[in-house]
């Protein structure tokens, strides 16, 4: 089992409850998306299973460890086989594409192999394939400050893809995208992720992105579960229910159970 989640909760300093009674358990290779309107817990419980928060209930076993139950080091080791893809890739804007991809490989590197990259990439092959499974090869000594949103969140899956980590959790990876290309970017992710036998978790803001290209959908509302479901099984009133009070996403007439008139929110 990749993930493991018991019974999870969890509530801020503030005492504002984000996750309530989380039950989730995710096999090594799948590829899930988890869907659910604003607010509803989807960064948290991604947040979660990377490690930087801790639950206030439950356990969680992940990669076959339990990350709290493990010291400051073990628990960084651990990290190490998790890849993380942002909506907002932490990239300094005066560094190059090439040294931010090749930062994929820092949690497995020592520390003089890391330093040395800064001063001189030490695999620019391996950082130009990468880019080049997203059409971004010919960026490779760019500034990252020279590049659009979308260039840098498919620069983030590219580091990423680098890594080559057992576990991708990735938290709206092509919002900065337009439909086609996120539609292209997600095809790739999943295509490479498959390939490798990786395990991914990916919250998307887009349904019908999610229905188009994953073939588990978790749908999370108020800090729960609401449903865990094939793309096929989710129709107007499972998204009605998740939606409530806002403007439903549209669900592909190749994904539903029946033709749905919708209209699709835009981040």
């Amino acid at each position: 089992m990749s993930v493991s989640l018991n019974g999870v909760g969890l509530t801020h300093a503030n005492g504002q409850v984000a996750l309530s009674e989380i039950d989730l358990q995710v096999k090594i290779g799948e590829r899930v998306a988890i869907i659910g309107p604003s607010g509803a817990g989807k960064t948290s419980l991604l947040r979660l299973l990377a490690s930087n928060l801790q639950p206030s209930s439950g356990q969680i076993h992940l990669l076959g460890q339990q990350p709290w139950r493990l010291g400051a080091r073990q628990r960084q080791q651990l990290r190490a086989r998790i890849g993380l893809i942002h909506q907002a890739p932490p990239l300094p804007p005066r560094q190059r594409v090439v040294t931010a991809v090749l930062a994929g490989k820092l949690g497995q590197w020592s520390l003089g192999k890391s330093l040395l990259n800064l001063l001189h990439p030490l695999d620019i092959p391996g950082a130009q394939a990468a880019l080049a499974r997203l059409d971004l090869a010919d960026k490779l000594f760019e500034r990252c400050d020279q590049l659009s949103g979308g260039q840098l969140q498919r620069v983030g899956i590219a580091r990423v893809l680098y890594q080559a980590p057992e576990l991708i959790l990735a938290d709206e990876p092509v919002s900065a995208m337009d439909p086609v290309l996120a539609g292209h970017t997600l095809s790739v992710l999943n295509e490479e992720v498959s390939r490798r036998g990786m395990t991914l978790l990916a919250s998307l803001h887009a349904v019908e992105l999610a229905l188009a290209h994953f073939p588990r959908i978790i749908g999370v509302r108020e800090g729960r579960i609401v449903f865990d479901l094939p793309p096929a099984a989710i129709g107007a009133n499972a998204l009605d229910a998740l939606y409530a009070n806002e403007q439903l996403p549209a669900v592909p007439a190749s994904a539903a159970p029946a033709p749905v008139s919708v209209q699709i929110p835009r981040c």
